[in-house]
């Protein structure tokens, strides 16, 4: 007899030890299936202006957590009796239901595999995958088993609703509650927390905006377990059945115009701030960016115009590129990466294209002017010239003609292109190339090439728009950023833009370009089109054979904006060319400008410590000048020169006697018809001459026709 309880008490003993290991082994197995990182929730990013509109949600799921705190409670209610009504008298596995779906099981020959706890739910769709099995069913009990063990119930609550999946892109109950009803869950009531609860069982089936019928019905069957357990009453019950489902769905709205930003919000984020697009679209940033919305929208609208994008394939539209920058941050205001962009697509606004004449002022007048050997009204060679130091190069003008001397004001205002090849052989390519590397624009040419903007790989729309920036600034380019900063989920800030600026033109230089370029606008190859505010620029393209263009450029400025508009083919083949020209490209930057409350009626002003270029002299032809006897000095003869002014009275008139074939200058005036010339010998006068004079380009002009003295007394003839 004390034998058999001996060996009954060592049965039990060794269940009891082997009971004990076996939940210690539970408790590992948990441990090391639950990682609690994946208890993470991945949470909604938003890019804001700096006005706090929104502009844009990233995710990759849609979700907004809330604590459970914010969750009603009869919200809580309406889920636990449709999902688990025993959720807390369990501690993850509810052994009632697991045998209750086995003999479902048994009865019908299925393996459907019910009778999953809220808690089991949870650790299903945090830690494991979709596929059905026994040992993934085993997995998930220990997994339950774990997360009830770290965990309150609340907790648990929290975390199934927050991780919840309730169709149309919508998890977590905060974004239905969002997306359905269009109010935060707080406000949530109990039909509506039924239709939520409704959709854990199918959310494409019992979707209350594709199937309302059945949806209402599950919502019903909800709400009467909700009376069945005591939350509510029948009578309360019965009278929420008979109400609608009462939707208010959330109208989302796509913003293609807003696409190119963002990717490049994207973009610098992981450049610049190291977080990678995962983590922007799951973690809950704040990110506040310089847009102008205006501008974007404007910008968008304009690209879907064909006026402004001519090109000879009667089947594509060139393409464009835009860019919008504060001058004085560096701030981005607008950008479009294209006509036709979409998301992560090809982005014309970071392509390297052929600047052409477009980078004249960067390239040869800005360095010019900054060396102190140039003026504005400096005059420069306009000849064809053979440079057979640069491989026998020989650039042309685009319209074959050349004046022999042109000013640097009017070979940059009609774009002329052998003054400025001249100009860079002058100051020398390797003194160019300083001034580009400072503007960030390193390029590998050698040539006079540059001059032209004739580029080996070329120079992006981005790059232009930021180079530009040193002139409305002073001379100090600013590098253009996108996000002005980031907040982490918690709302600390833990990012901020930096202004990043290079010293590269003397003000003094940064000021005639100014107004040099507000001419090119007003009289020159940029005067396309109209502009409701002041505006300095400089177009540029490309020749593509003897039919067409290749690119097509505006580069410009606002007292409060710079930024570039390019237009061109992909590639630009013999059947697939620009028809149109540069003026297009000035036009829609016009166009654009135009549009922006905070663009119109402004004015370039002077700054205090530099010279303001005057406007040009014009010299004319003397054609009336007459020469008459009079007395002059003491008594003495003396000739009387007299002519007709030319309309500048800053011109300097030169008086030239010509005796025995000797010219001599006499004397000058400036601005005035008149000039008396002392002891002229009446038996041997000779003849005289007028030359106007340019004391701006230092440079005579055209002598008038000589006159001979009339000596007899005008009473007498």
């Amino acid at each position: 007899m004390l034998k058999k309880v001996l060996i009954a008490f060592e049965l039990i003993l060794g269940v009891f030890i082997l009971g004990i290991f076996g939940y210690i082994a539970i408790i590992f197995a948990g441990d090391l299936m639950i990682n609690k990182q994946d208890l993470v929730m991945d949470t909604t990013s938003k890019i804001v202006d700096e006005n706090g509109h929104t502009i844009s949600s990233l995710f990759i799921e849609n979700r907004k957590p809330v604590s459970i705190d914010q969750i009603p409670k009869h919200v809580q209610e309406a889920f636990i009796s449709a999902e688990d009504t025993r959720f807390y008298k369990h501690h993850g596995i509810d052994v009632r239901g697991i045998f209750r779906a086995l003999g479902k099981d048994i009865l019908t020959g299925s393996k459907s595999q019910g009778g999953s706890t809220i808690t089991q739910q949870l650790a299903k769709r945090v830690f494991l995958t979709s596929q059905k099995s026994v040992f993934r069913k085993i997995k998930e009990m220990i997994i339950a088993l774990t997360l009830e063990r770290r965990y309150s119930k609340p907790q648990i609550l929290d975390m199934y609703l927050n991780q919840a999946y309730f169709g149309e892109g919508a998890y977590g109950i905060q974004a239905a509650s969002k997306y359905f009803f269009n109010k935060d869950v707080s406000d949530l009531t109990v039909e509506e927390g039924a239709t939520l609860a409704a959709l854990m069982k199918s959310p494409y089936e019992y979707s209350p905006v594709l199937h309302p019928k059945q949806s209402i019905q599950r919502r019903n069957l909800v709400l009467q377990l909700m009376a069945k357990q005591g939350y509510i009453s029948t009578q309360e019950s019965v009278r929420y059945q008979g109400k609608t489902l009462g939707l208010n769905v959330e109208k989302t709205t796509n913003h293609p115009e807003y696409y190119t930003y963002i990717d490049m919000v994207l973009d610098e984020a992981k450049k610049k701030y190291h977080l990678s697009n995962k983590e922007v679209m799951t973690g809950g940033y704040k990110i506040v960016v310089p847009m102008d919305i205006e501008a974007e929208k404007s910008s968008y609208e304009h690209f879907k115009d064909k006026r402004y994008f001519r090109g000879s394939n009667p089947n594509q539209s060139p393409q464009g590129a835009f860019i919008l920058m504060n001058p004085r941050t560096g701030g981005v205001m607008a950008v479009q990466g294209g006509r036709d962009y979409v998301r992560k697509g090809l982005n014309h606004v970071d392509m390297d294209r052929q600047p052409a004449s477009a980078f004249k002022p960067l390239a040869v007048y800005g360095p010019a002017l900054d060396s102190g050997k140039y003026q504005p009204y400096s005059l420069l060679t306009d000849k064809k010239i053979t440079y057979h130091k640069y491989h026998d190069y020989t650039p042309t003008n685009y319209n074959h003609v050349y004046t022999g001397k042109m000013t640097m004001y009017d070979a940059l205002t009609i774009s002329a292109n052998a003054p400025a090849v001249w100009l860079l052989n002058q100051i020398g390519v390797n003194y160019s190339k300083e001034y580009l590397d400072k503007l960030g624009l390193k390029i590998p040419d050698k040539g006079l090439a540059i001059a032209l903007g004739g580029l080996k790989e070329g120079v992006t729309p981005l790059q232009m728009a930021a180079a530009f920036s040193s002139f409305p600034n002073g001379g100090t380019e600013v590098k253009p950023y996108f996000i002005q900063s980031i907040y982490d989920s918690n709302g600390d800030l833990i990012a901020h833009a930096k202004r990043k600026a290079t010293k590269v033109f003397k003000k003094q230089t940064a000021w005639y370009m100014t107004q040099m370029l507000e001419n090119v606008v007003k009289n020159g190859t940029g005067k396309q089109g109209h502009v409701n505010t002041a505006l300095a620029g400089k177009t540029g393209s490309t020749a593509y054979g003897q039919k067409g263009l290749g690119d097509a450029w505006f580069v410009g400025y606002t007292p409060k904006a710079v930024g570039s508009v390019w237009i061109g083919y992909d590639k630009t083949t013999k059947d697939q060319y620009l028809t149109g020209g540069s003026g297009d490209a000035a036009m829609l930057f016009k166009d654009i400008i135009n549009d922006l409350p905070d663009q119109q009626n402004l004015s370039f002003h002077k700054p205090s410590d530099v010279d303001s270029l005057d406007t040009p002299i014009r010299l004319g032809k003397i054609t009336d000048l007459r020469a008459n006897g009079t007395i002059g000095h003491m008594g003495m003869p003396a000739v009387k020169l007299t002519w007709t002014p030319l309309k500048d009275d800053r011109i300097v008139y030169r008086i030239y006697h010509i005796k025995d074939g000797t010219k001599t200058e006499i004397g000058e005036v400036t601005g005035k018809g008149e000039y008396v010339a002392d002891y002229i010998n009446p038996l041997h006068t000779g003849s005289f001459e007028v030359v106007p004079y340019n004391p701006q380009t230092k440079h005579e002009g055209k002598p008038s026709s000589k006159a001979k003295v009339d000596w007899v007394p005008s009473f007498l003839r």
